[in-house]
């Protein structure tokens, strides 16, 4: 038997910003693992962004340092 609380399956999300649906996987292997850059992880009721929308609020953040 295998321990969920070990391998977490890939979880289908809709983007926060955008609505277009992408996968995530926390234990390894997601696409924002791979990023240059790291943003605060959503609070509140938001969940994660999208690829284009993450990177998209990257730049915003870098501009307007």
């Amino acid at each position: 038997m295998t321990n969920r609380s070990e391998n977490p399956a890939s979880r289908r999300l809709a983007c926060a910003r955008c609505g277009t649906e992408f996968s995530c996987n926390l234990s390894g292997g997601c696409w924002c693992a791979d990023e240059t850059f790291r943003l605060p992880m959503p609070s509140g009721s938001d969940d994660c962004l999208c690829p284009d929308c993450l990177r998209k609020m990257a730049e915003q953040g870098a501009a307007a340092k």
